[in-house]
């Protein structure tokens, strides 16, 4: 089977991540699979926030926790690196601009052995005033919206289960 189309049926979210540090070198590689994604008019206009530091990881995941409805402690099930996608508001395809960044990113994590998850309220957290200091602090200038975050990281267990796909969900003529 072509390695794409693989890497397509067999990626699962994982929501177990070892403490372990992704190399940069890897990070490096999922971020440019991202950057290469597909946009509106070609555009490129999203933008990648990749943050490995410790304390910058801990207070996203205490910002997106605000916003949780779970509540969760740690929305980012303890993957050790985000990747922040921000879309330009000024693009009218930055929404969906932005949404492939991060099936790519998703994409070229599986298949370098790093497990990923998309998660939510990147909007909110970027709307709050913290959100808004963070992204000024470093030197993001723009009207940005966080489309997602696509936390990576070492997996705790690997997710093998490939549920069947639902029917008629294809429509042809």
């Amino acid at each position: 089977m072509n390695e794409i189309l693989k890497a397509i049926k067999e990626r699962r979210s994982c929501k177990s991540y070892k403490p372990d540090m992704v190399p940069d070198e890897i990070i490096e590689q999922i971020v440019e699979a991202g950057l290469f994604a597909a946009s509106g008019m070609g555009l490129q206009s999203p933008i990648i926030l990749a943050v490995s530091d410790k304390d910058t990881r801990d207070k996203l995941s205490a910002l997106n926790s605000k916003y949780d409805f779970k509540h969760r402690p740690d929305p980012f099930y303890g993957a050790p690196v985000v990747l922040v996608v921000l879309g330009n508001k000024s693009v009218p395809t930055y929404l969906y601009d932005g949404s492939l960044v991060i099936g790519n990113m998703m994409l070229a994590a599986h298949s370098l052995g790093i497990g990923s998850c998309w998660i939510h309220r990147a909007k909110e957290t970027f709307e709050d005033e913290e959100g808004k200091a963070l992204l000024e602090e470093l030197g993001i200038e723009g009207d940005f919206e966080g489309i997602a975050n696509c936390v990576i990281g070492y997996p705790t267990v690997e997710n093998n289960k490939i549920p069947p796909r639902k029917e008629d969900r294809v429509y042809t003529k």
